[in-house]
């Protein structure tokens, strides 16, 4: 690959891991050009929208967003992606099952070197476009099963406690300390972390489309931009508009 710069992004909410993979990738391929080392999703996110990174070495589980989601970003911009992760031998045959690299924690120097010699294989290579289907099918080997999803909120109101079914939930959103539960009905508040809640959210039904917002698929009814030139989301008989971040736009594109 001499002669071509080809950028790179990192994302491990492990400051030692993090810097150890960044030695180890220094001295299995000097001439990459890192443009973002992150330590959550968010900020992976804003980093890929922002550099378009040609490869991504993505931790799988991260706060806030996981790897799954920024390997879509990576991957609308044309990027390839190498995924770390601590799932044990089991699941490693998901990994293999998608068609796509990952790195088993603790990362060592001869594993990421064969990970470099494959995506320089593939850099060499026309671009395939089958990245994106190949995160999904990932994403549906690892997701919850089905007894660990949500189906059930329970929220405080007033002197009682309210029982929201999962199938209610318009969109959650974070405010302070809370979490906004919001149905066609009302709202109620919760102190369930978001980055807890998705976890237990069928990723085929919710998606976060912000910081702080996580709305369901089948409500959404349009995209809009404003004169500023930001997304919001309009809703099927909801009145309130949610904002969509510059990390997720690409969830729309297509759409």
């Amino acid at each position: 690959m001499s002669g071509v710069s080809i950028t790179a992004l990192i994302a491990e909410d492990e400051a030692p891991q993090r810097a150890a993979l960044l030695d180890m990738l220094d001295a299995a391929w000097p001439e990459l050009e890192l443009v973002a080392a992150c330590e959550d999703g968010i900020a992976a996110l804003q980093a890929a929208a922002e550099h378009r990174p040609r490869v991504a070495f993505l931790d799988i589980r991260m706060p806030g967003v996981g790897g799954l989601d920024v390997a879509r970003a990576v991957a609308a911009g044309g990027g390839l992606v190498v995924f770390t992760t601590a799932y044990d031998e089991y699941a490693i045959r998901a990994f293999d099952a998608g068609a796509v690299d990952y790195l088993l924690k603790p990362v060592t120097e001869a594993r990421l070197r064969m990970a470099v010699a494959r995506l320089q294989a593939r850099l060499a290579q026309p671009p395939a476009d089958d990245l994106q289907a190949r995160v999904d099918e990932l994403e549906a080997r690892l997701r919850p099963a089905g007894d660990r999803l949500i189906r059930w909120i329970s929220a405080g109101v007033g002197d009682h406690v309210r029982m929201i079914g999962i199938d209610e939930v318009l969109f959650f959103q974070a405010q302070d300390k809370y979490v906004r539960v919001v149905t066609a009905e009302g709202e109620a508040l919760i102190r369930t972390p978001l980055k807890e809640l998705l976890a237990g959210l069928d990723p085929d039904v919710f998606w976060q489309v912000h910081r702080g917002t996580v709305v369901r698929v089948s409500t959404i009814a349009r995209v809009r931009r404003d004169e500023l030139g930001r997304s919001r989301i309009e809703l099927r008989g909801h009145r309130e508009t949610l904002p969509v971040s510059a990390a997720f736009v690409h969830r729309f594109r297509g759409m």
